[in-house]
């Protein structure tokens, strides 16, 4: 058994697994987060600090989100902690449509960003 057969969770070396929807809707969610920070800092916030908020949430979002969260993340934390941080992007993201107003739209982002969360941590467990 000089060659063994790839898992089907590996890709072969040199290539990536093919993207599936899961993969889109989590793009999509942590597109909607970074919008929702951009929006609660122009909005909520007075002048000059609408700016200093619309830029700085949503780069800092970003930037714990690249570092912990991503797939590619620079700092491999515990799987658990992991999605603590995750969760609390997304509650922070819930947190500003209630800031706003707007606590349907929060609500259905929250069920769709928790909805994605536990989907995809599953896949990662198993």
């Amino acid at each position: 058994m000089a060659n063994s057969p790839q898992s089907a969770a590996e890709p072969a070396p040199g290539t990536r697994a093919p993207l599936t929807p899961l993969d889109l809707i989590r793009v999509v969610v942590i597109i909607a987060t970074l919008a929702t920070f951009v929006l609660w800092g122009a909005l909520m916030w007075t002048f000059p600090w609408n700016l200093v908020v619309a830029i700085a949430a949503p780069v800092v979002a970003l930037l714990v989100w690249a570092l912990f969260v991503s797939p590619r993340a620079v700092i491999r934390v515990h799987p658990f902690v992991r999605v603590l941080i995750e969760l609390l992007i997304f509650a922070a993201g819930t947190l500003a449509w209630w800031d706003m107003g707007q606590s349907i739209i929060g609500i259905a982002y929250a069920v769709v960003a928790v909805a994605s969360g536990v989907v995809a941590g599953r896949r990662a467990f198993a």
